[in-house]
């Protein structure tokens, strides 16, 4: 089987070594990374300005890689485009942090994977809860293969990528995994006004995440009491049963 792996955290991240180690279990593995972290990028694609590749050999011989000057978005859109990598399989991760409930728009994580599911690729986003860049990946590392496994058994379509949010726990206390949906909630955000060394003011985002969805179906359920949430996406916004609100307009 032949996978390609990205992520947001950038090619030299723990996460996505600890990903890797894993896939090169289930195939021949080929890498494309961010050169430099771009969390929180959402699905932004690089418009206007020159995208780079560079091949790296930060995972040796066996594992074809290059780090790309662009989001994770862009790195899939390079994978395929320009390195004509066509992957039966696409793993973004292991994510440094969460990506729950409204997570999911700004992740560069799970851009990645549904950037594979437009173009038709399999694709799983994996998150580790824990936002150390020296987080232990050895229990997400069983999970992921567990996960690997369930789907190569028993596969989603192509165009429904999965969101996997793992608890930071030892293997032994997390509960099992469980299909949920995403959680509603909001940020409370805040900024920090500061001053550089120029003299001028800036602005530092900081916040916190809102539940607002106490039900037990949820990512933020699920992640709470130490279980393995999967989350399938939508690639269509379309809220479909008001395609007919305004009556109307099809009158």
């Amino acid at each position: 089987m032949r996978i390609l792996v990205c992520n947001d955290d950038g090619i030299a991240a723990r996460g996505l070594r600890a990903l890797v180690e894993v896939a090169q279990e289930f195939g021949e593995v080929s890498v494309v990374a961010p050169d430099r972290p771009q969390s929180g990028m959402g699905h932004a694609i690089s418009i206007g300005v020159p995208l780079r590749l560079y091949p790296s050999s930060i995972f040796g011989a066996d594992v074809p890689a290059w780090a790309c000057s662009g989001t994770p978005a862009d790195c899939v859109k390079l994978a395929t485009g320009v390195l004509k990598i066509r992957p039966d399989l696409l793993l973004s991760g292991i994510n440094h942090g969460a990506n729950f409930s409204i997570s999911v728009f700004y992740s560069g994580t799970l851009s990645a994977a549904i950037e594979g599911a437009f173009e038709g690729i399999p694709s799983i986003g994996f998150s580790l809860l824990d936002y150390s860049m020296e987080a232990d990946f050895g229990a997400a590392q069983a999970i992921v293969r567990e996960v690997i496994l369930l789907y190569l058994a028993d596969p989603f379509p192509s165009d429904v990528p999965l969101n996997v949010n793992i608890p930071n726990l030892p293997l032994s206390e997390i509960k099992g995994l469980r299909l949920t949906r995403q959680a509603r909630g909001r940020f409370v955000e805040q900024f920090e006004q500061r001053i550089d060394p120029y003299g001028q003011s800036y602005y530092w985002m900081v916040g916190r995440f809102e539940s607002q969805d106490p039900d037990s179906d949820t990512d933020l359920w699920a992640l709470e009491r130490g279980y393995v949430s999967i989350c399938p996406l939508l690639t269509d916004l379309t809220n479909h049963p008001y395609l007919h609100h305004w009556k109307v307009i099809h009158r």
